[in-house]
């Protein structure tokens, strides 16, 4: 009995020790207090869970080969001289049909690409990921060179990227869906610089994302910011330094439409279609950056396609929705600027188009219908600008467009139906000749982006595809 009362009390001491042991013990012995910058951390990566890092990542694959041998450009939204056009291309078709050199998936959307000297660039958003990225590829190959991406999380509202870099020099500039401006090096892809809109200039972007594309003008990058406080600004390309902005003075908000530089009574000048009206900012250097002029008699509620100036003092204005077309003239009285709608009226009492913008060739100004344009809705018209409500031809009854791209190559017309169907026209003063058709994609579903064309090849795009034909003999 002593010897079992004897066991009871060594093990209750022996639990009691422990437990007066598990209270003495301090568990934070032999630790280092971790303070501000003790981790290494570079400088400026701390940041909230949901803060977006422009171009916070990048990727090189180097299992693709550099490009060699091409000189041709398509450098930003409507080509070179922002009309849609290549001149003295010396393009001659090749026989039967064009040959696909590649192609490459994208997520939804409809951002087109640019071409510089055999790499091809396209705005991308990746929806696993939450990402939006610019991708670089080969043109000859087709093969990704490199890619730089940063998470943003959007919803998706008819796909999400929509605009088109711009190339200037050995940079490659852009503006993602929700209004973030990065510049990167075209061969490197390293970032330059950035720029956040929504935060700068507490800019509102639109319901379906930014459509407006980067324009850069003797190495100046113009954006319509159409902030609370700047309508237009101008930054230096090479730097990001801000070197000019105009006061939102009209009230615009941001639309889809892109900035076009026009020369108006002599003047050059920057032209932007906002949420609101029309307007007109000095493009010279002397008064770089002062409002000239602006209209806010037609203001359509959503706006796709850029303005086109149709004469010294006249500019055509288009938008879907029912808005239709007009007819804007500008005059310049002694330092006095006048912009007054001459014309306007309704999809189908006249030239209009929905999402493109229409170009001008020989005189004659040449669109694509939209879907509320009476009896003539979706197919190619072609208007003399002094009579911009019968048209001089039009495409067959059945060949019928939709929403897709168009764009001139020295005498050649190509449109692209939103189903992913080619046309290709011979255009004359007062017909067009069909000269063949080739359906690229299947089953084509929004073929909406813009063509660019390079050194032969011939780049287009549906909603989830990108496809590159080789076109010249």
């Amino acid at each position: 009995m002593n010897k079992t009362k004897a066991i009871t009390v060594g093990v209750a001491a022996f639990w009691l020790l422990v437990l007066i042991g598990w209270h003495l013990y301090d568990p934070s012995t032999g630790f280092t207090e971790q303070v501000p910058g003790a981790d290494n951390r570079p400088a400026g990566s701390s940041r909230k869970a949901d803060e977006v890092v422009v171009g916070e990542y990048f990727m090189k694959y180097d299992d693709a080969t550099e490009p060699e041998g091409f000189e041709g450009v398509w450098p930003g939204f409507r080509g070179a001289d922002k009309d849609n056009k290549v001149k003295n291309a010396g393009l001659k078709l090749a026989s039967g049909d064009f040959p696909v050199l590649w192609s490459f998936e994208t997520g939804e959307g409809h951002a087109a690409p640019v071409i510089g000297k055999g790499r091809v660039f396209v705005l991308d958003y990746n929806e696993q990921l939450s990402s939006d990225a610019l991708r670089c590829f080969n043109l000859e190959t087709g093969k990704e060179l490199w890619r730089r991406w940063y998470r943003v999380p959007m919803k998706r509202n008819h796909g999400f990227s929509r605009t088109i870099p711009a190339l200037f020099e050995n940079l490659v500039i852009t503006i993602s869906p929700e209004g973030y401006v990065m510049c990167c090096d075209q061969q490197t892809g390293d970032m330059l610089w950035t720029l956040d809109m929504k935060k700068q200039y507490e800019s509102e972007i639109p319901f379906w994302y930014t459509g407006q594309c980067p324009l850069v003008q003797d190495g100046i990058l113009v954006l319509a910011p159409a902030g609370k406080e700047t309508l237009l600004c101008g930054v230096d390309a090479k730097t990001g330094e801000i070197l000019w902005e105009t006061p939102n003075e009209p009230g615009f908000k941001m639309s889809h439409s892109s900035v076009m530089p026009m020369t108006l009574g002599g003047k050059a000048q920057f032209v932007y279609i906002g949420v609101g009206g029309v307007c007109g900012v000095s493009a010279e250097k002397a008064d770089q950056g002062k409002l000239l002029w602006s209209a806010s008699k037609w203001q359509p509620s959503v706006v796709a396609p850029s303005p086109l100036q149709i004469s010294n003092n006249q500019i055509f204005l288009v938008a879907g929705y029912g808005a239709g077309g007009a007819l804007l003239q500008v005059d310049n009285a002694g330092g006095n600027w006048r912009a007054e709608i001459k014309d306007s009226y309704k999809a189908d009492k006249g030239m209009s188009c929905e999402q493109q913008t229409p170009l001008q060739y020989e005189g004659m100004l040449i669109t694509i219908l939209p879907k509320d344009g009476g009896g003539m809705r979706e197919r190619i018209a072609c208007y003399n600008p002094g009579d911009l409500h019968r048209p001089i031809w039009t495409s067959a009854a059945d060949e019928r467009f939709g929403l897709g791209p168009f764009m001139m190559i020295d005498d050649k017309f190509l449109a692209f139906k939103e189903d992913g169907e080619l046309y290709v026209y011979k255009v004359a003063a007062k017909s067009m000749q069909l000269l063949k058709k080739q359906r690229i994609m299947e089953e084509g579903i929004d073929a909406w982006g813009p063509m660019a064309y390079a050194d032969g090849r011939l780049i287009v795009r549906d909603s989830k595809n990108v496809v590159c034909l080789k076109i010249s003999e």
